[in-house]
């Protein structure tokens, strides 16, 4: 069985991780949609659980795609899962220049694989960050995010 992990924190996902995860769908037999938290640090719009909540609504259209938070290594999570590869899509080259480090560090502790997917153009700009300060100074983000977490990230800026 071909596994990959889709790593990140997801908060929010938006369309252009669902790019990354859909296309990865397409080629491995699973693929893990994992998201990175640390408890020692309490930042972040979305709770780890409405985020494993938000990312299984988003991608129940994918059979093979199974969604989990993990704390620590990443290589430590695909080491007991048995995945031997690590996808990440890239926007820019300085994407590109962190990526490439934590490929290598990655690779020199397990040998787990990591493997770059140019995003699609539509969405070369897009991150969470972004999305998350746009919509605070009351932007537009319909068109960046699914309707599920367009919803819940309207309910969650409106409480202040």
């Amino acid at each position: 069985m071909r596994r990959v992990v889709c790593p990140g924190s997801f908060d929010p996902v938006t369309n252009g991780h669902l790019d990354i995860i859909g296309r990865a769908a397409s080629l491995y037999d699973e693929v893990y949609v994992a998201i990175g938290f640390n408890r020692a640090k309490r930042s972040g719009l979305f709770t780890i659980e409405e985020r494993i909540e938000m990312l299984h609504e988003v991608v129940e259209q994918y059979k093979n795609v199974k969604v989990e938070a993990f704390e620590g290594l990443l290589v430590n999570f695909c080491r007991e899962r048995g995945i031997p590869a690590i996808i990440k899509g890239l926007r820019a080259v300085t994407d590109f220049d962190y990526e490439l480090q934590m490929a290598q560090m990655n690779y020199g502790l397990t040998e787990v694989e990591t493997l770059f997917v140019a995003t699609n153009p539509l969405y070369s700009f897009l991150s969470s960050s972004l999305i998350k300060e746009v919509a605070t100074y009351g932007g537009d983000v319909s068109g960046l995010v699914p309707e599920t977490v367009l919803r819940r990230l309207t309910e969650r800026l409106a409480q202040g």
